[in-house]
């Protein structure tokens, strides 16, 4: 039984600092690919963040380029997002995702890619 558990969500002012954790059990081996999306309510769910767990590429969106960074700790089969410079369109629900299969790289930021979803976490940037 597949598990994904995120935390680390809350309210900032804009500018502020977050760091998004995803832990994951349940896999056999690790996940082929994880990625971070965010929804906002009415909105389709966003992708933002995705990496390969066996290499070092990753993927960002235009939106969050520069600001957030997504890492691995293949140890402990986490994943984290690390958001810098927060921005009022940043609030939203951000998900974690994985997949046991192959994900081709211009699909990486397909809801349909990821068979596993965690629960979500808010993050809510307000002054």
């Amino acid at each position: 039984h597949v598990q994904l558990v995120e935390s680390g969500g809350g309210s900032v002012r804009p500018g502020g600092s977050l760091r998004l954790s995803c832990t994951v059990s349940g896999f056999i081996g690790r996940p082929n690919c994880m990625a971070w999306f965010r929804q906002v309510s009415g909105k389709e769910r966003e992708a933002i963040a995705a990496f390969y767990t066996a290499g070092s590429d990753t993927y960002y969106s235009d939106s969050v380029k520069g600001r957030f960074t997504i890492s691995h700790d293949s140890a402990d089969n986490a994943a984290y997002l690390w958001m810098n410079n927060l921005e009022p369109d940043d609030t939203a629900m951000y998900y974690c995702a994985a997949s046991n299969l192959v994900v081709q790289s211009p699909n990486v930021f397909r809801v349909p890619s990821f068979r596993f979803w965690g629960q979500g976490t808010q993050v809510t940037v307000s002054a």
